[in-house]
């Protein structure tokens, strides 16, 4: 415990003297170490009363790293944007009330999803992001030292078995998280975490976001079968999924009884880099 809180007085510590050592090069400290584009953005579902969860709801928050082919579309500040009444927002994604298995909920997108904004964390940001990070690691939350790609534990529900998951995620919520690629085929590494430990999760990598309408429509439904693409009935899970197309994406399907009245699901999407 001693080493640990060491850790943590000088993991601050080491990246303010890197912030300030950097300073003494000009603007050295805005140029970014990182090598790949990075696109967040949350997803804000509030059930409506038709759902065993009203009035909980889900934040999706989603990091998708990606190698983009024009990067000086790229900025090494995350996109900040000015919403004023003024201002043009039409690209902005607004409140929309939706519908699932004739249940309605509000969906809310923060941020721009379509994978043409895109930033790279410039020195001191990276720096901060690292701590971070590394705090994560020794907690055990986190298994990787990219603090922009997250690797979370395999972790399988332990409240209730496989057969109920299948039972009941039929009248789940399911999310479909698209990637970002440039090219027609591709490797992706993703996790997913939920932190409502009285439920847990189904996710898929599906070639399209059409799959998620024949899944609502109780038709069988395409999806990578081969290890690592797919998880089921899982509180945390990290897999590789090779080969993937470009219109591919993760489809998540959380059961209707979450407890919690906010539940918050992690996901990071990385496209991985040739080797």
């Amino acid at each position: 415990m001693v080493k640990k809180n060491k850790l943590y007085f000088l993991l601050p510590l080491i990246a303010v003297i890197l912030i300030f050592v950097n300073e003494s090069f000009g603007d050295s400290i805005f140029s970014s170490p990182y090598g790949q584009d990075i696109n967040k953005y949350s997803i804000y579902v509030h059930f409506q009363p038709e759902w065993n969860s009203y009035p909980g709801s889900i934040l999706y928050v989603i990091t998708n790293v990606w190698s983009s082919p024009n990067n000086s579309q790229s900025s090494t500040e995350e996109l900040n944007y000015d919403f004023s009444y003024n201002s043009v927002v039409s690209d902005y994604n607004s409140n929309k009330l939706e519908y699932q298995k004739q249940k309605s909920f509000v969906e809310l997108k923060h941020g721009f999803s379509n994978c043409e904004s895109s930033w790279k964390p410039p020195l001191y940001r990276y720096a901060v992001d690292s701590v971070r990070n590394s705090i994560e690691v020794l907690q055990g939350t986190q298994l990787n030292s990219d603090p922009y790609v997250s690797i979370y534990p395999n972790i399988p529900n332990d409240k209730y078995n496989s057969e109920k998951q299948e039972e009941i995620v039929k009248q789940g919520y399911t999310q479909f998280i698209p990637v970002c690629t440039s090219k027609n085929s591709t490797s992706y590494e993703f996790a997913v975490s939920i932190n409502d430990k009285n439920t847990a999760f189904d996710a898929y990598f599906v070639p399209s976001e059409t799959e998620l309408q024949n899944y609502l429509n109780g038709d069988s439904f395409i999806f990578y079968d081969q290890k690592g693409c797919f998880t089921t009935n899982h509180y945390s899970f990290s897999g590789i999924c090779n080969n993937i197309g470009k219109n591919s994406g993760l489809l998540i399907i959380v059961p209707d009884n979450l407890e919690l009245s906010l539940t918050k699901v992690n996901i990071s999407l990385h496209e991985q880099l040739p080797s």
